[in-house]
């Protein structure tokens, strides 16, 4: 990649920071919405099978899928960080080391999670309070779809990889294009083949080797940021990156534990609280899409702005993303609140199952106000390497945010499981939001430019480094 080519790369240190939110916001939304509508396609497609045990291995699968999305989007936040540091600092040769590394070192691994969980799925289930016909349909699900979750890692990571460079349009592309394949495929699969949720897994799988396919493309063949792998440098690249991707990862497997505990809770009231739980599961991603890909695009934003050392963008970048996030939030609760009858009827929603779809659109919606809090904390805790912050506060919710208040809330049945759940989240978020701002607040514009210095003169090793962070802290991030 030439020098001007790097230049160029570099897009977000200058034009407005409102404008480059709301555009990395958007195009990562349209690809996130796609994907996630496509997931509550599939629980739609197999609610209307009429079986509330087919929607609770839904459910429960998609709480074990959690934790490998989790990982993989806590390497691909170190990743994208050093990257796009390394691209802000016009370093596009070290940039293109790091990427090639990091995505080999992310197949790697798992492939080896993917092998874990196959081998330790019965005690798995037994954790989730999985039983009967519901254990046995999940079961068979993950048989078929967790073999293939490297692919869906490969997917994430170029993805992330293009967002730090800037390029939306094709990051957009990846996820859109898996989405689109789900869509044909779905109901060919489950009705007009008649697998049911065996065609919903096999269209998951056909999904995820489109994922991988454009993603590598469009990294490598449009954004030029694959290399050859060079195995003797391998870990010198990947180990700036692991300073950042191991709090990160450490940090985003506090969420799917949160779910996971909720979802046991949930499990002792039968598969109809699991099918309410499910549903409101994949109804928030596509309402608050522009939310979940928030965090991907605040990150490259700070971070490039951060090798060139602007720390005035910095803060005017992360007040933007507040705004953002409070004006998301506000739309998304009148949308669903006018629409939430049309919603029970679509997925045959009865009883129990009903009243948690009723109550979260009436007005448990209210609390992602607070879980965007978090999400904009994460990513500047992330790239302004306060790594520390984001674990303390993502365990902080995990623990005394969510089992103290779904343990008081249980006594009150399923809507007092997501009631304490959104309180905890909701007083961590707020916390977290104003011990962010304080650090930005904090961070001189010499420091910045210091950072800039130090990534044009020292090796890659050294370049994620940022002044003032406290030994062996590292990064944590987005989300998803």
């Amino acid at each position: 990649m030439t020098s001007k080519t790097a230049a160029q790369a570099a897009r977000f240190v200058t034009g407005s920071t409102l404008r480059h939110v709301i555009v990395m916001a958007g195009t990562g939304a349209i690809g996130l919405m796609a994907v996630f509508a496509v997931d509550l396609a599939n629980l739609f497609y197999v609610s209307m099978l009429g079986d509330t045990s087919v929607a609770a291995a839904v459910g429960f699968a998609g709480t074990i899928n959690f934790f490998h999305v989790a990982i993989s989007i806590g390497m691909t936040i170190g990743v994208s960080a050093t990257v796009a540091r390394l691209l802000g600092a016009g370093q596009s040769a070290k940039a293109r080391q790091v990427a090639t590394a990091s995505l080999a070192f992310m197949v790697l691994v798992t492939v080896v999670l993917s092998a874990a969980t196959l081998l330790l799925l019965e005690p798995i289930l037994d954790v989730l309070g999985a039983t009967g016909e519901a254990r046995e349909l999940t079961r068979q699900f993950l048989y078929i779809t967790a073999p293939t979750l490297p692919l869906l890692a490969i997917g994430m990571c170029t993805s992330a990889l293009m967002r730090s460079t800037g390029d939306a349009r094709r990051a957009m592309t990846v996820t859109l294009t898996a989405a689109i394949v789900t869509a044909i495929l779905d109901p060919i699969l489950i009705f007009g083949l008649h697998l049911g949720l065996t065609g919903a897994a096999i269209s998951n799988v056909i999904a995820r080797v489109a994922l991988a396919w454009v993603g590598l493309y469009g990294v490598a063949r449009a954004n030029r940021l694959i290399g050859r792998f060079q195995a003797r440098r391998a870990w010198d690249d990947v180990r700036p990156v692991l300073k950042i991707a191991l709090p990160a990862v450490l940090t985003n497997l506090a969420t799917p534990v949160a779910s996971a505990y909720v979802t046991h809770a949930m499990a002792r009231f039968g598969p109809a609280a699991i099918a309410g739980q499910a549903t409101i599961d994949r109804i928030t991603p596509v309402a608050f899409a522009l939310i979940y890909a928030l965090t991907g695009a605040v990150g490259p934003i700070v971070a490039q702005n951060l090798g060139a050392g602007r720390a005035d963008r910095i803060r005017e970048t992360i007040l933007n993303s507040l705004g953002f996030v409070l004006a998301t939030v506000a739309l998304a609760w009148l949308v669903l609140a006018f629409a939430q009858d049309g919603l029970i009827r679509a997925f045959s929603a009865q009883g129990v199952t009903a009243e948690i779809i009723s109550t979260f659109c009436s007005w448990l919606v209210a609390s992602y106000a607070f879980v965007g809090c978090l999400f904009v904390a994460n990513a500047t805790f992330n790239n302004l390497d306060r790594p520390l912050f984001s674990t303390i506060f993502n365990w902080g919710r995990t623990t005394l945010g969510t089992v103290p208040f779904v343990a008081a809330g249980i006594k009150h049945g399923p809507i007092g499981v997501l009631v304490g759940q959104a309180v905890g989240s909701a007083i961590f978020g707020l916390i977290a939001m104003i011990v962010a701002w304080r650090v930005v607040r904090r961070l001189p514009m010499v420091d910045c430019a210091r950072l800039a210095r130090r990534h044009a003169d020292e090796p890659a090793a050294a370049s994620v480094s940022v002044p003032g962070a406290a030994a062996g802290n590292t990064v944590a991030p987005e989300v998803q």
